[in-house]
């Protein structure tokens, strides 16, 4: 399910068909997108994957199979999370050991039976953990990355604290025009954001195990940084992404991220992103940030235009 309720999940002219306070699954999320491009009659264009990002005698060039496609500006609307983030040292764990990144995870059918060490503790690990001590025996390694400090579907959330956090702090306080902004900013693109729905004592409660850091392998389990072995036969790497941006043929990367500010990339004329993490403000990747991220870029373009149109004699 979305973090957020429905009031915040629509887009410009048509608001999610859902009760305000209600939290729409991933399926109702898709199904509004689909309908939303049917309505507006967007010229979408589905499964094309895009080889590489070019640029040739001024132009940008996106390759795609047998397919190019030449344009002026780029927009590059996708987040941070592309390629799953797996250390080393998986491939030298016992081959009997059950181990899969987060992203493909569904349900506790995918897990054998046995302990599951859950290597993150961000909100994947979290949901998955909670879903999956019904069943197993879990062990959750990795550092606290903090929580909100109320629920979210609780009436006082409904009526203040959502509209106070979604609408005050994370879309115009946190953002990259303030120094509590900048810094924020910082800490979640190193660390992870806090834990929205799920609470530590939610973890205690359903009896699942806190354990140190997954370092490595030892005779073929997992071995963390107190040197035990937790006895388990599942692993999920909760590990996070690698922006996986490498088909970016252009002098965009930055250490973490691509070089941008507010989604306008500076080094290369032309060429924008959307989406990404804490693009503009905490709210860049939920939906309600992604109408002033675009308006902000097309504002941009139309007047790059304007400015490198040729004069009218």
């Amino acid at each position: 399910r979305l973090f957020t309720p429905a009031r915040y999940d629509g887009l410009p002219g048509m608001p999610f068909p859902a009760h305000a306070h209600y939290f729409p699954t991933k399926d109702e999320m898709a199904d509004f997108l689909e309908h939303y491009a049917q309505t507006f009659e967007l010229p979408v264009m589905n499964g094309v994957r895009v080889d590489s990002l070019t640029k040739e005698n001024g132009r940008f060039v996106v390759q795609s199979g047998n397919r190019r496609f030449e344009a002026d500006h780029v927009i590059i609307a996708m987040a941070n999370y592309q390629q799953p983030k797996i250390p080393a040292f998986a491939n030298d764990l016992d081959p009997d050991i059950v181990q899969f990144h987060s992203h493909i995870y569904r349900n506790p059918n995918q897990v054998q039976a046995g302990g599951v060490l859950l290597v993150g503790a961000g909100n994947s690990g979290s949901e998955i953990a909670m879903e999956l001590s019904r069943t197993h025996k879990v062990y959750m390694s990795g550092r606290d990355t903090g929580h909100i400090p109320f629920r979210i579907a609780s009436p006082i959330a409904r009526f203040f604290f959502l509209p106070l956090v979604l609408r005050v702090l994370f879309h115009r306080i946190f953002t990259i025009d303030t120094p509590i902004g900048r810094n924020v900013r910082k800490k979640v693109l190193t660390i992870g954001g806090p834990l929205i729905r799920v609470k530590p004592n939610d973890l205690k409660k359903a009896g699942v195990v806190r354990v140190s850091k997954a370092v490595g392998m030892r005779e073929g389990k997992p071995l963390l940084e107190d040197g035990t072995m937790p006895d388990v036969k599942n692993v999920i790497w909760c590990t996070g992404f690698h922006p996986g941006f490498s088909w970016i043929k252009l002098p965009v990367m930055g250490e973490h991220e691509p070089n941008h500010r507010a989604g306008i990339v500076e080094s290369v004329s032309g060429l924008y992103f959307t989406g990404l993490h804490f693009l503009y403000s905490f709210s860049s990747t939920m939906i309600q940030g992604t109408d002033r991220d675009a308006k902000r870029i097309v504002r941009h373009i139309l007047n790059r235009m304007k400015e490198t149109a040729p004069a009218i004699i």
